[in-house]
């Protein structure tokens, strides 16, 4: 009980130190001078090193073994140097520094969820994998929601101080956390096998695609441009809470709603494309909006259908990978979704800069419009057992 204790907790500061500013940051960025295109760069900057770190961590995860803790710990040290900078510096480059380090602690959940499932037998892994999304959700959320109000009780710095202590007691809980340490198979890794094997794994790119899809949209809006439209409305700072919470309360409930209702796969393929449909059409209502309450629930049904894409995306995955190639297709899977992190706050930064912050909402509303039809036109083995062996 105390090794599960003190995992959790650090999972809970994880996702807490890198997330407690996120609901203002944009909003402190444009405060502090920055135009609507830097602004698109530093956001999605925290994709970039999840983009170069991923991909080789889930690949080369067998031969990290006896490092996972410590890479985990170091995440937690670029947590805090990454808070550090946002604390003491107002130019360009520290703070998109700032944003490139907390990426990099991000790209060692891998490390963590890897380090927790040993915790398990294999037949109660899902459990141990609900339980770290459940935690990782939780810290987000609450984040998020308290974010505007410390802002506006402290100044605009609070968060960050907030994240840095975050930081430092994450820490000292994943320093004392048990590591299970695991035979080794012996076997030599077989680089370039791997790498080819994961490539040719059906579908696996376009899951990644319609995954990276749903990341900027997550990016653009919620973590991106939704509190600065807030903004542009006169919506109080200490009033984004109720913008998150619409947001995230559907979100977290789909989610955790798959984990107690069983949907039969062939079903996947329609739910994605009619939940990708959904969030296009209200995300091109935003820019009519007009109150906090308008907002709100517009918000409330993005945030529902996105609940629902995410796991069943990364359910795919699941399926239609092989034992030994689940981490390397999770690696794949991670690090280039991560480009719509990256790609998607900066071309919506760009669209804010040049036509109108509006434009951003129809932006993302096409995309997104875009992958419902991939969905439905093109995925054809969503939702279908795959053999990979075969």
């Amino acid at each position: 009980m105390k090794d599960h204790i003190f995992f959790l907790s650090a999972v809970f500061c994880f996702w807490f130190a890198t997330y407690i500013y996120t609901p203002v940051f944009g909003v402190y960025l444009q405060k502090i001078g920055f135009s609507y295109s830097i602004i698109g760069i530093i956001l999605g900057s925290y994709g970039i090193t999840q983009i170069i770190l991923r991909l080789p961590l889930g690949i080369l995860s067998d031969l990290l073994q006896g490092l996972r803790k410590q890479l985990l710990i170091f995440g937690f040290f670029m947590a805090l140097v990454s808070s550090l900078l946002l604390i003491y510096f107002h130019s360009f480059v520290p703070i998109l520094a700032a944003r490139l380090l907390a990426g990099v602690t991000a790209s060692m959940w891998v490390m963590a969820t890897i380090l927790y499932s040993q915790y398990f037998n294999t037949n109660r892994a899902s459990q141990a994998m609900g339980t770290m999304q459940f935690l990782t959700v939780s810290a987000q959320f609450i984040s998020m929601a308290i974010c505007g109000y410390l802002v506006n009780a402290f100044g605009w710095k609070f968060p960050f101080w907030v994240g840095a202590v975050a930081s430092v007691i994450g820490i000292f809980f994943a320093w004392n956390i048990k590591e299970i340490k695991q035979n080794d198979s012996g076997q030599p890794l077989k680089l370039l096998h791997l790498i080819k094997a994961t490539l040719s794994i059906p579908n696996l790119k376009i899951i990644t695609f319609l995954c990276l899809i749903a990341h900027a949209v997550l990016f653009i809006t919620i973590f991106g441009f939704s509190p600065i439209y807030a903004a542009h409305l006169g919506i109080d700072e200490k009033a984004f809470v109720w913008v998150t919470c619409a947001f995230f309360i559907p979100h977290a409930c789909s989610s955790l709603s798959l984990v107690f209702i069983k949907i039969n796969m062939t079903y996947n393929k329609w739910i994605l494309g009619s939940c990708f449909c959904i969030t296009a059409i209200f995300l091109i209502i935003v820019p009519y909006s007009k109150s906090l309450a308008s907002l709100c629930l517009l918000h409330a049904i993005v945030g529902l259908a996105l609940g629902f894409i995410f796991p069943l995306l990364l359910s795919q995955v699941v399926q239609i990978s092989s034992g030994e190639l689940k981490m390397s297709a999770m690696g794949f899977y991670q690090s280039f979704y991560a480009l719509g992190i990256f790609l998607g706050p900066m071309i919506a930064g760009k669209i804010a800069g040049s036509i109108g912050l509006n434009d951003v909402f129809y932006f993302t509303g096409i995309i997104s419009m875009i992958a419902a039809v991939l969905v439905v036109f093109r995925a054809v083995g969503i939702g279908y057992s795959k053999d990979v062996n075969n």
